[in-house]
């Protein structure tokens, strides 16, 4: 199954959610993969740490190879690192990725990643794809791609008004480009269950008919220390009320 996290809005937890449930997929015994989409690189430096190397094989080299075609392009996995963790690999992010985007867009390359992943199926159980805060190549990319989009939402009013746009812009990809996407659910994130408005907004989008799952993740400061200490929460704190939601998530999303 592969996963794209995906929100137009920044700061909403696309890297944070995308890591710990990938590595949730690992600790519990799936081959898993994460592909760091966003040239921020927040999912590498989560999973390598924030001294990882930038020769590392990574994304932007996977796809400048599509803009020097050759008889002998390199496969898919020879741009895939291990991490820290057994079951756990990663297809680092780069800042070449911004650099890369218009060439990339002009040579019409946007369903390389698709062909990447129809070779990678039978190496991995699991694939997670972290993606830019914005609708562009390598989103696009991600969605023609993969099965399933997880909407990270942190129960903020920009982030509602910003949701319908974004759910029909998936639709719009479904409809035209990948017949099988589909939204597997809005994670809502930060939640903060004693405050008014985070409850009022999650009532309203579920009243609505949107698919919210459960369970909500808490606003937790030892988030921050994962972050920190490049470790996600299930290797960091594993019975930590936060792991705990992760996991329950996971399962509901298997």
């Amino acid at each position: 199954m592969q996963h794209v996290v995906f929100n137009q809005k920044g700061g909403v937890g696309k890297s944070t959610i995308t890591c710990n449930l990938a590595a949730i997929s690992a600790w519990q015994g799936l081959r898993t993969l994460v592909i760091d989409l966003d040239a921020q690189g927040n999912s590498t430096r989560y999973l390598l740490g924030a001294d990882a190397p930038d020769e590392l094989p990574n994304v932007a080299e996977f796809f400048d190879q599509s803009l020097k075609f050759t008889i002998r392009d390199k496969p898919p996995g020879d741009f895939i690192v291990n991490s820290p963790w057994e079951g756990l690999d990663l297809m680092a992010s780069n800042p070449l990725l911004d650099e890369l985007h218009g060439k990339l867009e002009s040579r019409h390359k946007i369903y390389k990643l698709r062909d990447a992943l129809l070779q990678l199926a039978d190496d991995y159980d699991q694939i997670y794809i972290d993606t830019p805060p914005a609708l562009n190549f390598y989103t696009r990319s991600a969605l023609m791609a993969a099965q399933g989009c997880l909407i990270p939402f942190d129960c903020d009013d920009f982030s509602r008004r910003a949701l319908y746009t974004l759910l029909e812009n998936v639709a719009e990809i479904k409809a035209d480009h990948n017949a099988d996407l589909q939204v597997e659910g809005i994670i809502v994130n930060q939640f903060q269950p004693r405050a008014n408005l985070p409850q009022r907004l999650v009532q309203e989008l579920i009243d609505e008919g949107l698919p919210v799952l459960q369970p909500y993740l808490s606003s937790s400061v030892k988030i921050r220390e994962s972050h920190e200490q490049s470790s996600p929460m299930i290797f960091l704190e594993p019975n930590h009320k936060l792991t705990l939601e992760f996991v329950a998530l996971h399962d509901a999303l298997l």
